[in-house]
């Protein structure tokens, strides 16, 4: 095999700053075409009057998990495939299949031509589970990964902010600057054209600077180099005792070799470990641990889905009066069983509300995961984190009793709590996932099977809530829908239970950690669950 040299060698002992950032840009592409339409969802589908305009929150729910259905179903062949032919082709493909989707939503004349583009959008993005495999293989130190898995999710934050930012200020221009586009022009045809039109042009950015500039991180399709005779060695390189130990260290993590060890090394003076060569053959994916955090993330993306969805609905259903609650009976206005109707907010509002939602949630990605993930564990965060979950769905139907001098507040007090969940358990799941992974050659697999669970669960997420809330404002209870999604939370709360802590997270030493934090050369022993129920 001819070697070739790379543009840039990284050094695999640093933090990959650049590539993650390149990643990050790509990765905006789900976040924003997911999020920018919930804003005008609603709006959307009242505009093609399909059936009573009660159930316009059940369409709104199709629209939106059409997109999620798509993906499910390609899930696990995107990210097969990425293990053949690389990941940054799948990637790539992912964005422009996302692009022209959004363009096929923005033109649709009814809801069956907007159900096929969002569709159309999921079956050729499986960006999930393809950009979760790329920040894996792009860390090499456990110590990183915290870092490293937080950064994604820091991106579907400023997506959560640019996606309903556009689509909530953007949507139906005529309404909003009838001055600037008068009636009978493109945009005034065709209302939610405009956002689709600038987050498409966001996606085609993301697309030229991924194929410049990002590389590729599959294991065996990254370009090669031959060594100089200066090559970099680290102080903590381990090396062979020889005379020609600086020429020739005993791991190269760019040659084909990486991974064998030409001898046996001694780290301390109480142990020698050996890195064998991973053993290439077919593993199962399928194994007790992989099924248990596969079932724990796709139980958060439902109710995480179904907070996403109800949201904007809730926001911009009409507010009743706090004054024309009733005083007395069994529904008095102090039951949180009593909660008719919505906030009442505006398109515009909504979508300034969310956009502060990703600003707060960026803030706990930055400041409070990484500390909180050092400081208590990732075993024990997630554990904790899980059971506490349900919270941030009960609070949110008693924002209708409040007054209006305390409605913003209060929605950003709820907003702040569901946030401090929500993007903290998700990096959580990642790192265990890959953790429990037992081969690097099937994590594209494994992702891409996590990707199609969690796919399908968005999928289901908005019409169920949706037909809850349609059923909750018939009966003057749209918190139905919230206490829906509490139950679900509840059973992921007993659930991750389920999830078998890893022996090698128990003591660091154990997982081959010195007293400073930092992974030694050494054998990382994969125990499977069977290995664990005998012990």
């Amino acid at each position: 095999m001819v070697l070739t040299k790379q543009r840039l060698p990284r050094n695999p002992d640093d933090f990959p700053t650049v590539q993650l950032f390149l990643l990050a840009i790509v990765r905006l592409a789900e976040p924003i075409a997911l999020t920018s339409i919930f804003p005008y969802a609603w709006a959307l589908v009242k505009r093609f009057k399909i059936g009573n305009e009660q159930d316009a929150s059940f369409y709104a729910g199709l629209l939106i998990s059409s997109f999620s259905l798509a993906e499910a179903l390609m899930g696990m062949f995107w990210g097969g495939l990425s293990d053949r032919v690389g990941r940054k082709p799948v990637l790539l493909v992912g964005c422009i299949g996302t692009m022209f989707s959004m363009v096929m939503v923005g033109f649709a004349t009814n809801l069956w031509v907007a159900l096929i583009g969002r569709a159309l959008g999921g079956l050729l993005n499986g960006n999930i589970g393809v950009i979760q495999t790329m920040v894996g293989e792009l860390v090499s130190k456990p110590e990183h990964e915290p870092r490293a898995y937080s950064v994604m999710p820091f991106v579907w934050s400023i997506g959560t902010i640019i996606g309903p930012a556009i689509g909530g200020m953007l949507a139906d221009p005529h309404e909003t600057w009838p001055s600037t586009f008068p009636e009978g022009t493109l945009l005034a045809n065709y209302p939610y054209l405009l956002p689709n039109l600038c987050c498409a042009a966001l996606l085609l950015i993301s697309i030229g600077l991924g194929y410049f500039l990002l590389e590729e991180t599959h294991p065996d399709m990254i370009p090669r180099v031959m060594l100089p005779d200066d090559t970099y060695v680290s102080d903590e390189t381990p090396l062979i005792e020889t005379s020609d130990a600086i020429k020739q260290p005993a791991v190269d993590l760019r040659s084909e070799t990486y991974g064998t060890f030409r001898g046996s090394i001694e780290l301390n003076r109480d142990s020698v470990c050996v890195k064998e060569p991973e053993k290439k053959g077919n593993f199962n994916i399928f194994t007790k641990r992989i099924m248990a955090l596969v079932i724990a993330l796709s139980i958060f993306t439902y109710h995480s889905m179904t907070y996403d969805h109800l949201l904007p609905i809730f926001f911009e259903d009409e507010r009743v009066p706090v004054d024309h609650l009733p005083e007395e009976g069994f529904l008095s206005k102090f039951n949180p069983l009593y909660s008719p109707g919505g906030l009442g907010l505006s398109m515009q509002s909504v979508g300034f509300v969310m956009a502060i939602n990703g600003a707060i949630a960026l803030f706990i990605q930055v400041v409070v995961f990484p500390l909180a993930a050092e400081r208590i564990g990732v075993y024990k965060l997630f554990i904790l984190v899980a059971v506490l979950h349900p919270i941030a769905y009960v609070i949110v139907p008693t924002l209708v009793h409040l007054p209006d001098s305390l409605l913003y507040p209060g929605i950003y007090f709820c907003l702040t709590i569901r946030n401090i969940f929500s993007i903290i358990i998700y990096p959580l799941l990642l790192i265990l996932i890959k953790e429990a992974t037992p081969s690097s050659s099937i994590l594209g697999k494994v992702n891409g099977l996590a990707a199609s669970a969690g796919a399908a669960c968005r999928m289901i997420a908005p019409p169920v809530a949706g037909y809850l809330y349609s059923i909750g404002s018939q009966i003057d209870c749209t918190g139905l829908a919230w206490y829906g999604s509490a139950l679900v939370a509840i059973i992921g709360a007993f659930q991750c239970f389920s999830v078998k802590r890893n022996r090698n997270e128990a003591a660091p030493e154990e997982a081959g950690l010195d007293p400073k934090g930092q992974r030694g050369l050494v054998t990382v022993v994969e125990v499977n669950d069977d290995e664990h129920d005998n012990e």
